[in-house]
């Protein structure tokens, strides 16, 4: 097997750490046992090698062998091809963690990215914008609600990329608190970041941020 090494920033700071994307592919590498090591690109000054990996001038990227993959969902995908603990080998079991996968990136991920920036920089609880941006997170919550409630894990009858994935969007939303009035959704998200590969990456990403405070 090609060597893993996984890219992102040097430094960030406070706010988003536990948060930056590479988190996502530290958890996934980590409940598939997959070997890898981490390197660095600089926060401050993203430079051509930088955006000829990343092309939005973002983190992560993975380098798997002599080609890179950028976009969380991407590498989260490429992941899965390697290892069934993160994806079904039957194809109706791959097809659902996909539409899941997909489900995640685009119906919930949509408004909960506008729904936490707007807490993060503070902007009026009571704007049109705001309004608008409250009513679409609460109506994709209803509906994972009602998912969620009748079952532990999204597909398979357990823990699976499609997982992963919901769990650290959702993971935004309960942040700032968006999950308080939906305990199916909050339950999911706490078994989640209770398991040992997740408490392993966040503490690796948050070590990683400290280090660079330090040096």
């Amino acid at each position: 097997m090609s060597e893993l090494i996984l890219t992102t920033y040097d430094w960030v700071p406070e706010m988003p750490r536990g948060m930056v994307r590479d988190l996502r592919v530290r958890w996934a590498l980590e409940e598939a046992g997959l070997p890898y090591r981490v390197e660095s690109t600089p926060f401050r000054d993203r430079g051509p090698d930088h955006f000829a990996a990343q092309p939005f001038g973002q983190v992560p990227w993975l380098t798997d062998g002599d080609f890179t993959i950028f976009e969380s969902g991407a590498i989260l995908l490429h992941l899965s091809e390697k290892s069934p603990v993160l994806m079904p080998t039957d194809s109706r079991g791959r097809t659902e963690v996909l539409e899941w996968v997909i489900a995640a990136l685009n119906s919930v991920d949509l408004p909960s990215q506008p729904w936490a920036l707007f807490r993060f920089m503070g902007f009026p609880g009571q704007s049109p914008e705001a309004k608008f941006i409250d009513d679409f997170m609460k109506a994709r919550l209803e509906r994972m609600e009602g998912v969620l409630a009748g079952r532990e894990w999204l597909v398979a009858g357990r823990f699976t990329v499609a997982d992963l994935l919901m769990a650290d969007v959702l993971r935004q939303v309960h942040r700032f608190d968006g999950l308080e009035e939906y305990p199916a959704c909050l339950g999911y998200v706490v078994r989640a970041t209770a398991r040992p590969a997740f408490l392993k990456a966040y503490d690796n990403q948050i070590a990683h941020f400290a280090a660079a405070d330090a040096a």
